[in-house]
């Protein structure tokens, strides 16, 4: 799969009669359904699907950056100032937000159609007999895996989707609404990673294919999100007891397999030899002389290059982030990380700040001949002096592509890697009252993180401890939540979590609002920021949507 050459096979059943929804897509030739059954049109259409993996753009990027990091505390938007890709430095602050902002119509656009593609797919492998084609069980997993990835996508961003399957009839396109249930929503999800489990086989020859392994890590982080139950208004009313078990049963079969952690967080965020390693459960797979133009590129990370090696300086850590990783005898220190800001000549740290963040007068991407310098930044007055590190890439690398004005790179993005899944099952344990079991979980990721030196010789101000209940701390209930949450910030930062965390968990209007009060101080146009209960935890369904359907859609609770 690394190298295909990614082609689409438009056929009939994709594509609506009467109007302009999201499904909608004018075909450059359509192919009857008899002409698409044979094994090799199958297999063609199932490759379609999955290149809409990569089929996004630098402001709708599948990455989910703009709004799972900077709607956060840990990142800013960045860029030459505020006005730069405007619609996400609203979102930023939360103010003067717009329903028909062009870039999340594109996100949904861009994700519906992937999911129509996979849809395709479905329609047509149902046709197919398995004694004619028998890897038809697989590659329906697969197509259920990645359908259920792309609606994951939607539902953390925009809150209440309509949902279409392969069985929906192309007449009643234009009547689904996005009316169900929260809980009925994630259940849709849950349930296609369900039939990707029970289909696909534990692993799979072809490099970059979903298998049963994945599928279950998935399966677990659908249940975790489903647990935390929201009313109409976004409220977390209770946490369900029966999906967080389920959270445990697949996390275990993820945890009894083949995956693993890798020796040193770093192998995780390197080129080469090093993807595809075994934490990586699923990635999306990018590519060079692959035959097309440019490559399979990361079209949807290349503004965060720092202007010193390309282009364009956005995605920028935040100077809370930055402070989150200092340590008080080894251990994060809730109550005053934020006190004052991280100065390297006074201050002990978690060596994971050295893999995530790009600091002033330290080596880029590890480059011991490349220093990352203060002129670097674009707007240091508006956006600071820090680079985000995790989808970069050393400039000296093959895979570093001048695709002006920008620079893209064919490393690979890691969507669920095995430290997220240790995590995740930490997390219901705490939530199931047993956070005896969640202790050494947690520590064994602080404990590779320990570890994870050998690419950062030049960090001597490293201070990490595990956690030893009733030595340094009280592991009780309460603080046993903070520290997990602690930890899935600062081993999974600026990878496009933290903004879904924290509305999972409920507490994003106090986090946020904190965050705001006292980073209002270093970035001036936080003066107005401010996060609106019951009605930022999802951005606006796109108007335009709504339009084309002749308002079916309802809108987002606060955004009538």
């Amino acid at each position: 799969m690394k190298n295909s050459k990614y082609t689409l096979i438009a056929i009939a059943t994709t594509i609506l009669m009467n109007s302009c929804n999201f499904l909608d897509e004018i075909p450059q030739g359509i192919l009857s359904e008899e002409e698409v059954k044979g094994a090799e049109q199958v297999e063609g259409l199932v490759t379609a699907a999955y290149s809409s993996l990569g089929n996004d753009h630098y402001d709708k990027p599948f990455s989910l950056w703009p709004y799972g990091n900077v709607r956060s505390d840990d990142a800013y938007k960045g860029g030459n100032d505020e006005t730069d890709i405007s619609a996400f430095h609203f979102y930023e602050i939360n103010q003067n937000v717009k329903t028909d902002f062009g870039e999340a119509d594109g996100l949904w656009f861009y994700t519906y159609e992937a999911i129509s593609r996979i849809n395709s797919a479905l329609a047509v492998l149902k046709t197919v007999e398995a004694a004619d084609f028998p890897l038809k069980e697989t590659r329906m997993g697969e197509m259920y895996f990645l359908r259920g990835h792309f609606y994951f996508m939607l539902k953390e961003v925009f809150g209440h989707i309509p949902f279409v399957d392969e069985d929906t009839p192309i007449e009643e396109y234009d009547f689904i609404d996005n009316k169900l249930p929260n809980d009925d929503q994630w259940a849709f999800i849950v349930n296609d990673f369900q039939r990707a489990y029970n289909l696909l086989p534990v692993s799979q020859s072809q490099v970059g294919r979903s298998n049963k392994i994945s599928a279950a890590a998935y399966l677990a982080k659908a249940r975790l999100f489903k647990a935390y139950r929201q009313d109409e208004r976004n409220n977390v009313t209770s946490i369900n007891e029966d999906d967080l078990k389920d959270v445990l049963i697949y996390t275990e079969i993820v945890m009894n397999s083949s995956y693993g952690l890798e020796p040193d967080i770093a192998c995780n965020f390197l080129p080469g030899a090093y993807q595809n390693g075994k934490e990586s459960v699923f990635a999306v797979q990018y590519s060079t002389s692959d035959g097309t133009m440019f490559g399979r590129l990361n079209w949807g990370d290349v503004l965060s290059v720092p202007m010193g090696v390309g282009c364009c300086d956005f995605h920028k850590p935040s100077q809370n982030l930055v402070n989150a990783f200092k340590t008080q005898n080894g251990l994060p220190d809730f109550a005053n990380y934020n006190k004052n800001d991280y100065n390297d000549s006074e201050d002990k740290t978690d060596p994971r700040l050295y893999h995530t963040v790009a600091l002033p007068g330290y080596p880029y991407k590890y480059n011991e001949e490349l220093i990352y310098e203060d002129n670097w930044n674009r707007n240091p007055n508006v956006y600071g002096y820090y680079a985000s590190l995790k989808e970069n890439v050393d400039p000296s690398c093959d895979c570093f592509v001048n695709v002006s004005p920008f620079y893209g790179n064919s490393k690979n993005r890691i969507v669920i890697r095995y430290a997220d899944v240790v995590l995740m099952r930490a997390e219901a344990l705490v939530e199931l009252n047993r956070e005896t079991e969640a202790l050494p979980l947690v520590n064994q990721i602080r404990e590779r993180a320990q570890k994870s030196t050998t690419f950062i010789p030049y960090a001597t101000n490293l201070n990490i401890a595990l956690y030893q209940n009733g030595v340094n701390c009280v592991w009780s209930n309460s603080y046993a939540r903070e520290a997990v949450r602690w930890e899935r910030r600062l081993e999974l930062a600026m990878e496009g979590n933290r903004f879904f965390d924290l509305v999972r968990w409920g507490i994003a209007d106090t986090v946020l609002n904190e965050y705001f009060d006292t980073e209002k101080n270093k970035r001036s146009y936080y003066s107005s920021a401010r996060f609106t209960k019951n009605k930022d935890e999802f951005i606006p369904i796109p108007q335009q949507q709504i339009a084309f359907v002749k308002g079916i859609y309802k809108q987002n609770y606060g955004w009538q």
